[in-house]
């Protein structure tokens, strides 16, 4: 029986196979699903139903699915052979038959349900299409407007397509977010939200938020002429980024830090000025680590391999300096290189030196005593000996 518009509806699903990419099997495969519960929830309806749409006419047929018996004693699951043999000739006891129910006033709930069928399915089509889109943003720099902006919680960003939420420990301490800021973010990750809509994870104190937006400024790095081998940061105060690159005629820290430091000074200003030390990046450890500590000098770098250790020596005026306010120019470099570092001024390591070697004639003194005591305690024996002879 047709049921609703037919051409309406077979236009509607080669529109939506055609421009949104919805198979017309899988809507039509959808609809009859939906049209089984709605039979079922209207006309109080056991479990043996079945739907069939025509995906060329657009018909629907409802069938009840009945067991052929010999008598039949229960009208709802069951046919007697002779009435099932009306329905299909070769038929036997033990099998099935499909009888078509015809009942009355279904059109307006097939229209209705169709209706509520293609929608759903438009909408989880366009979630499905803005979550792959968003997820191979993954990774990158997105922009879009403040939301909402209430402290102490997450603040909510429209990125066009989607939202944005970025959690508290994602954002800059030292920033404020008012509601139609424009802001810049990194894509931590997309999931889905309520209802299965895609929602993004974005960070403005991500470290490679930095690197990102190194790679957006400085055109060798985009190029690939320049590396960004290493970023660590402390959001919002600052940042360490180490650079290198292959050519020998490319100054890496210079390219970065652009004519009087203006392509660093446009990473700054979307940092909100957030300081940045720029370093070369040497895949000799002494070198690295004495570059991560800048802007303090340093005098030596004693390197440990196998336990990635560093004794760093720096002259007494340059100690708090490397050492940094609260250690954060010392917990930056070393994050940077993935090594412990320990700093040392010229001093202390000089009164280190002065106290080992005082424990070595300490220990050298001890062992004279020591061989002295040992000699008396053989004479003593050998007297011992001798009186035991006589």
């Amino acid at each position: 029986m047709k049921q609703i518009d037919v051409k309406e509806f077979i236009s509607a699903m080669d529109e939506l196979e055609k421009e949104r990419g919805i198979s017309k099997a899988y809507l039509v495969e959808s609809l009859e699903a939906a049209l089984v519960t709605a039979y079922k929830k209207n006309f109080d309806s056991v479990d043996n139903v079945k739907v069939t749409i025509d995906g060329q006419s657009g018909e629907i047929h409802i069938y009840a699915v009945m067991d052929v018996v010999k008598e039949s004693e229960d009208p709802l699951l069951e046919i007697s052979l002779a009435e099932a043999k009306k329905i299909k000739k070769t038929v036997k006891v033990g099998e099935q038959v499909d009888v078509e129910i015809k009942p009355k006033d279904f059109g307006r709930i097939a229209a209705q349900t169709a209706k509520q069928v293609v929608v759903q399915k438009i909408r989880e089509v366009e979630r499905d299409m803005v979550f792959n889109e968003y997820n191979d943003k993954k990774g990158e720099i997105v922009s879009g407007l403040v939301q909402k902006a209430d402290a102490g919680t997450s603040i909510i960003v429209d990125l066009g397509k989607l939202e944005g939420i970025m959690p508290l420990k994602e954002q800059v301490p030292t920033e404020k977010y008012k509601v139609n800021d424009k802001i810049k973010a990194y894509v931590v990750s997309v999931e889905r939200g309520l209802k299965g809509n895609p929602q993004a994870i974005i960070s403005r104190a991500h470290p490679d938020f930095v690197r990102r937006l190194f790679e957006l400024e400085i055109p060798e790095i985009y190029e690939g002429l320049i590396e960004v081998k290493s970023v660590s940061r402390d959001p919002g105060n600052r940042s360490k980024v180490a650079v290198y690159s292959k050519n020998e005629n490319i100054d890496p820290v210079g390219s970065c830090v652009g004519q009087k430091g203006v392509r660093i000074q446009n990473i700054i200003n979307e940092l909100n000025g957030e300081k940045i030390d720029v370093i070369e990046w040497s895949e000799d450890p002494s070198t690295y680590i004495a570059a991560s500590l800048l802007p303090a000098q340093v005098l030596a770098v004693d390197v440990k391999e196998e336990e990635k250790f560093a004794q760093v020596i720096v002259p007494d005026d340059q100690l708090s300096l490397a050492i940094g306010k609260a250690g954060q120019n010392a917990r930056l470099a070393a994050r940077l290189t993935n090594w412990k570092i320990d700093i040392k001024s010229e001093s202390q390591f000089r009164e280190m030196l002065a106290s080992a070697q005082e424990s070595e004639e300490d220990e050298l003194d001890l062992d004279e005593d020591l061989e002295e005591n040992l000699n008396e305690n053989d004479e003593i024996e050998e007297n011992l000996e001798e009186n035991e002879d006589e």
